[in-house]
């Protein structure tokens, strides 16, 4: 566990029933122009509804930018961010999935012409916030709302980069579960379980800490006792909102700590074969869980007595932390997300392309437990292939 540590986090935060009324409190005088960041899929369920009705009655211009592709390359980030800046914009409101808040927190500190995205990629702590923002998530989800990352593919690399800058923290959080309660069940399911990976990793990570683990331990009760039912009951508002709560403060916890090696094994998996970004986390968290076994025990001892409903607390550490990995299998199962690269005709050729590009994400790499060498990653690979 580290011996100094921090914690930074949105600075408004508003969550429950009516949550997204909010805005109306938000959105100040002095506030003219509003670039709205979605996707079609959000815009056609109407989700914008509720923050266009606001904007309108405050009298607030306001333009929406509904073309923002899921993960994203660099390229295509930095289109939607100099369409955002010809827009002289004042205030940002996101409202989407991970990528949706991703894009919307470069444009919050690319609004002018000093630095692009790929700067950002050799250099990310560049660029200073210039507009204020507010994310709405509408999975739960990616945790973007509460983290400084954006998640951006770089083609040439067949990989996705984290970008980590402490000025794309969001300024305001509206954590809302309306918004969430006709999400499709795989899309549900497979970011419900990135945010379950996020609380796990961070709590096993090498930078856990008091903050962090505060964070992921409350994520970890949240989601785990509740995504099953969130994912599957379309009228089980209070497990969306569990979820959105438990996604959100895995997001916290990412700030203070990090995620290790299902994250830094799965880039390659979207950046090359674009698998969706929780698929394959899921996919990689048994393998990674089991492998990282031997030196997490404790850890995974201390998920189960705080987790398991009515759990036996007679069991040996060994025993609750199998336990535990196979409640994450089971959930993964129950839950019908793919668990093997041939449901995406991964080729077993491209194995050593996969090792080398995994081994490249040090950043995370770094935060595993157990040192995970070229040999490591081929064999959970392997696994998965």
């Amino acid at each position: 566990m580290l011996v100094d540590y921090s914690l930074k986090m949105p600075k408004n935060i508003f969550a429950g029933e009516h949550a997204l009324e909010q805005l109306d409190t938000i959105l100040s005088a002095d506030i003219k122009k509003v670039v709205i960041f979605t996707d079609k899929g959000v815009l056609g369920a109407g989700l914008i509804a509720i923050p266009e009705q606001i904007l309108t009655s405050k009298a607030i211009e306001y333009t929406i930018i509904s073309e923002i592709p899921a993960e994203p390359s660099y390229h295509q980030a930095q289109d939607i961010v100099d369409r955002f800046k010809n827009e002289k914009a004042d205030f940002i409101i996101a409202v989407g999935g991970g990528s949706v808040m991703d894009v919307a927190k470069l444009a919050s500190i690319l609004a002018t012409d000093a630095y692009t995205v790929k700067d950002l990629l050799d250099n990310p702590l560049l660029a200073k916030k210039q507009v204020a923002s507010l994310m709405i998530p509408t999975t739960a989800g990616t945790g973007a709302e509460a983290t400084p990352n954006s998640i951006v593919a770089v083609p040439e690399k067949e990989l996705k980069v984290g970008i980590v800058n402490p000025e794309m923290i969001a300024d305001y959080v509206i954590l809302d579960g309306r918004l969430i309660k006709k999400l499709p069940k795989p899309i549900a399911a497979a970011t419900g379980v990135d945010a379950l990976c996020h609380a796990i990793e961070c709590f096993t990570s090498t930078k856990a800490n008091p903050f962090s683990n505060t964070f992921a331990m409350e994520a970890l009760d949240l989601i785990m006792n509740n995504i099953i039912e969130a994912c599957t009951n379309p009228e089980a508002l209070d497990a969306k909102n569990n979820m959105l709560l438990g996604s959100f403060y895995a997001g916290v916890a990412i700030t203070s700590s990090g995620t290790t090696a299902i994250h830094a094994l799965s880039y390659p998996l979207g950046g090359k074969y674009h698998i969706p970004h929780g698929v394959s986390n899921a996919i990689l968290l048994t393998p990674v869980m089991r492998f990282n076994e031997p030196v997490i025990k404790e850890h995974l001892a201390k998920v189960y007595d705080r987790v398991v409903r009515g759990g036996n607390p007679n069991l040996s550490v060994d025993e609750k932390s199998k336990y535990i990995i196979t409640e994450l299998e089971r959930i993964v199962a129950v839950l019908e997300i793919p668990t093997s690269l041939k449901t995406f005709n991964v080729p077993e050729g491209d194995l050593e392309g996969l090792v080398e590009a995994g081994m490249q994400v040090t950043r995370l790499l770094v935060n595993n437990m157990r040192e995970v060498t070229p040999d490591d990653a081929r064999n959970i690979y392997l696994e998965v292939l």
